[in-house]
């Protein structure tokens, strides 16, 4: 079986891979509600605007460190026979703590005023959506790690 990074960086997969999280990161924000989710997506909104494709290519271009971050949760799941999502859900917070090193230290280069201020707005929560998201990522890394 090939590893996490290799299953989701294989080049005949990774556009469908980057497809469905897109997909992802769109049902995340339309999902949240309140003031957090008013910000929430007042920030997507104006990072999405930056550009046209832009969110997609800011995926493809974290998929490799994402795929490396999330790699030792995905091996264990696998070597203990547990569903990824559940498995994911449970280590939410490994999940969360992962991705979001990788993402705060590309916010530290971001040349993006409004990505960069984005974010360090939103920072503060991150982690709870993030961990919230966790096991439609699981179910996204099923898919695509066979």
């Amino acid at each position: 079986m090939a590893s996490l990074t290799e299953a989701l960086n294989d080049e005949t997969k990774k556009p469908v891979v980057v497809d469905d999280c897109c997909t992802l990161i769109d049902e995340e924000v339309k999902e949240k509600s309140g003031l957090s989710g008013l910000a929430i997506k007042a920030g997507y909104g104006a990072v999405k605007g930056i550009k046209p494709g832009f969110i997609r290519h800011v995926v493809n271009d974290l998929l490799p460190e994402f795929a490396l971050g999330l790699d030792p949760i995905h091996a264990e799941a696998v070597a203990q026979n547990k569903p990824v999502p559940a498995y994911f859900e449970a280590n939410a917070g490994r999940v969360a703590d992962a991705l979001l090193a990788i993402t705060d230290e590309k916010a530290k280069k971001a040349k993006s005023g409004v990505v960069k201020g984005t974010y360090e707005k939103l920072r503060p929560t991150a982690k709870k959506h993030v961990e919230t998201a966790a096991p439609r990522l699981g179910r996204l890394i099923e898919k695509h790690a066979k």
